[in-house]
């Protein structure tokens, strides 16, 4: 069994408790204004060009099959560009070959209380192979984490949750009308899957504050209100960044800028978010 990933990340302190290692499962069915990873909201295979890298040198052009005139995805041009200026992104591996490379930091799990934080995009859009990467993980002693935005039949939620110790659970806005204008999808079926959730799992809830979007007492106010009769772990406010966007130009994609909350507005919605 393979899954599409684009990326893994050793040595995280940000997807759960400890040290871990992240899995980014590529592919996603919301679409954040938002989103810092916007290579990863495509289930297929990218190429990404880094024009600031480029030096001009012509090395990809001199090895592409069709001389950049069209694109096969091949990667060729990446993999021979001096300056990393062309990169693929999207790669399926066997899940033997992600638990090879998760399961060499086992010693620093154990030390630190982390372990294997599985990612995406969504990576419960590929819910079989995801599973399978998550009994791997827990019949080898290692603990797992799954982050998700909940956009999902419960019957996949069902699936993993023998082999998921934790669940980092995304909760964007409760005003569905608020919601489908920042994700370009409904929160009805992710707020009933959240409570469905709650009681089953140890779940931390991560709400991403975004100026001009949710950064309001009120909407923060509602979240908090949704919360409150749940059992969760606790709940992060996770201000909003840029640090993506670099990645929607090598995209040759638009990118949409939000405001940054202060570090003062933070303090003020999280003590209204965390009761």
């Amino acid at each position: 069994m393979t899954a599409t990933v684009f990326d893994i990340q050793r040595g995280s302190f940000v997807d759960g408790p400890g040290i871990r290692t992240t899995v980014f499962f590529k592919g996603c069915n919301l679409r954040c204004r938002w989103c810092h990873n916007p290579e990863s909201q495509l289930a297929k295979k990218e190429l990404l060009f880094y024009k600031n890298n480029c030096k001009g040198c012509g090395k990809c052009r001199e090895v592409c099959p069709h001389r950049l005139l069209s694109c096969d995805l091949c990667g060729r041009c990446a993999l021979f560009c001096p300056a990393d200026a062309r990169r693929l992104c999207g790669e399926e591996m066997p899940i033997g070959k992600i638990f090879s490379v998760v399961a060499k930091d086992r010693a620093y799990y154990e030390k630190s209380g982390g372990g294997v934080t599985v990612s995406g995009g969504e990576c419960m859009l590929q819910i079989d192979a995801l599973c399978e990467l998550l009994k791997m993980c827990k019949e080898d002693g290692i603990s797992t984490a799954v982050d998700t935005a909940g956009d999902v039949p419960f019957s996949a939620f069902e699936k993993i949750l023998p082999y998921t110790d934790l669940f980092l659970y995304d909760v964007k806005a409760i005003t569905e009308k608020l919601h489908l204008a920042g994700t370009g999808v409904s929160n009805v079926r992710i707020l009933e899957n959240l409570v469905k959730l709650s009681g089953r799992a140890d779940i931390i809830v991560r709400v991403p504050v975004i100026g001009g979007f949710n950064d309001t007492e009120e909407e923060i106010g509602k979240i908090a209100d949704f919360l409150a009769p749940l059992r969760t772990r606790s709940v992060e406010c996770l201000p909003y960044h840029r640090l993506g966007e670099h990645k929607y130009a090598a995209l040759g994609r638009a990118c949409e800028s939000f405001r940054i909350p202060s570090q003062e507005e933070m303090a003020h919605l999280s003590a209204l978010l965390v009761r």
